[in-house]
């Protein structure tokens, strides 16, 4: 088909400044609108902050789990209750979960190769052919194409990518359950700090009355002329230092509350409560050899089962790396069909062809020789950084085991302290008020007393924490009011 067209030049002059003119107008709007053209503020002096804007809001952050029987007056949340809403609401384990996710879709990706590749494309083009001065002729061409590649050896390229990344999925699993237990002994140990609060508010309380009944049998007796000043004084001291101590549980406690409830990804001044510091310990309980502890450790640790996954790993890279310099062997093929218009002298033409391409790299720089030497010894510090954390999970299995023991003996030392303080208590209240006794041994007794009260409750909040921090350490925590089952559990695996 033959037509008559402006002179090029013509077409030059009339098209390529518009066109050029959009060009540059895309350009400058597209940049503006990304931000290109805003400068931020920079700072008026060493000794002047810089007034910024508010930073943005984040995007995508869920919003907390509150369980509605939380929220209900007087609620009392157990501690399986308080772990389970933190493993909802904490980053830490969102992040470890889709850093899991991750991992996962990059195993699919380093599966691909061993599918074929395929790919359709479409192409349309018109010419302009001058045939003289005033003549020009047009074509069109239309095509449409499929091609086809497909790798058909590699001497073990693939499948040391997927081993590679599939034990990149292990070990981010394992990673995620060892954040799962990190995130279980910090709540416990928090709930066990909070409800240890309390417990020692009970017990200022009780060296408060204590107190309060020294001070009134030292007024009846200063009352009645068989008692002086001076014991007045004593006694409205003691009272006044045990209502000082009540004062800073009672501070201590709504600290802790809070801590407890971030713990929980909830905001601080959630309303809620727990239970109470159980007045039983059993101790009993957790006192399997401290050998067996550390074989299961070395089983259970989900730390160390992600350590061993990135060895693994490594040496999964490694065979990879060395498949680069190997010979692959590839299938091509594509097959297409044109349209010319106007036809010449056919209205369409197929093509196809297909080929094997045989790549063997015979000389890279010594690139591939560095590269596999560099495999090897990263595999190798993977697995001495295993070895070494191997080290630390029996190091720490075994001080959490002592830990546990000395606990024990601190919980059956302190009960006997707490029933022999306030035998003597009772004693010297009542020498006392029969006059054969001094005001001071009272208010020794008394001190005393709140002192065993004090590590009692010490010895038995610390008790469940060295239970809990030695469940972690052997890979098997679990809320403190099921641990030793899932430690026995896991003993018979």
């Amino acid at each position: 088909m033959s037509e008559r067209q402006p002179e090029p030049s013509q077409v030059g002059e009339w098209r390529l400044a518009p066109l050029t003119f959009a060009v540059l107008l895309l350009t400058v709007s597209t940049g503006m609108a990304s931000g290109a053209w805003n400068t931020p503020p920079v700072p008026a002096g060493p000794n002047r902050p810089v007034e910024l804007p508010a930073p943005p809001a984040p995007k995508g952050t869920p919003a907390p789990v509150i369980p509605e029987d939380l929220l209900k007056p007087g609620a009392s949340l157990t501690l399986a209750q308080v772990v389970d809403i933190a493993l909802q609401n904490n980053p830490e384990t969102r992040t470890s979960y889709l850093l899991a996710l991750s991992a996962a879709a990059q195993l699919g990706s380093k599966r691909a190769p061993y599918y074929p590749s395929v790919g359709v494309s479409a192409s349309g083009t018109r010419t302009n052919q001058p045939q003289d001065a005033t003549v020009t002729e047009t074509q069109d061409i239309y095509a449409g194409a499929v091609g086809l590649a497909y790798l058909l050896l590699d001497m073990g390229g693939r499948s040391a990518n997927v081993d590679d990344a599939r034990f990149g999925l292990l070990a981010a699993d394992w990673t995620h359950n060892a954040t799962i237990q990190n995130v279980i002994l910090a709540v416990e140990t928090t709930y066990v700090q909070y409800v240890n609060a309390k417990a020692q508010i009970e017990a200022a309380q009780s060296t408060v009355k204590s107190a309060e009944a020294a001070l009134e049998a030292a007024t009846v007796r200063h009352d009645a002329g068989v008692g002086t000043i001076a014991d007045v004084l004593q006694a409205k001291t003691a009272l006044s230092q045990a209502q000082l101590s009540l004062q800073t549980f009672q501070g201590q406690v709504l600290v802790l509350r809070g801590e407890l409830a971030t713990a929980m990804g909830l905001p601080a001044d959630t309303p809620y409560d727990v239970g109470v510091l159980p007045a039983e310990v059993p101790l009993d309980r957790g006192t399997e050899a401290a050998d067996k502890l550390i074989a299961t450790a070395r089983l259970r640790r989900p730390d160390l089962a992600a350590a061993r996954a990135l060895t693994e790993k490594a040496e999964a890279h490694v065979r990879s790396v060395r498949s680069d310099g190997l010979p692959t062997l590839s299938l091509f093929a594509d097959a297409n069909r044109t349209y010319l218009s106007p036809a010449i002298p056919f209205d369409a033409r197929n093509n196809w062809s297909a080929s094997l391409l045989l790549t063997f790299p015979l000389f890279t720089g010594f690139a591939n020789s560095y590269d596999i030497k560099k495999a090897k010894a990263d595999a190798a510090v993977a697995r001495s950084q295993a070895d070494t954390l191997e080290q630390q999970v029996i190091l720490e299995v075994w001080t959490s085991y002592y830990f546990l023991q000395t606990a024990t003996q601190l919980v059956k030392t302190s009960r006997d302290l707490l029933a022999s303080a306030e035998q003597s208590e009772r004693v010297a209240l009542g020498r006392y008020k029969e006059g054969v006794g001094t005001i001071i041994d009272l208010l020794t007794a008394q001190s005393a007393l709140a002192t065993a009260r004090s590590q009692d409750i010490l010895a038995r909040s610390g008790w469940f924490i060295a239970l809990a921090q030695l469940a972690r350490d052997t890979g098997t925590t679990a809320p403190l009011d099921q641990p030793i089952t899932v430690l026995k559990e896991s003993r018979t695996q």
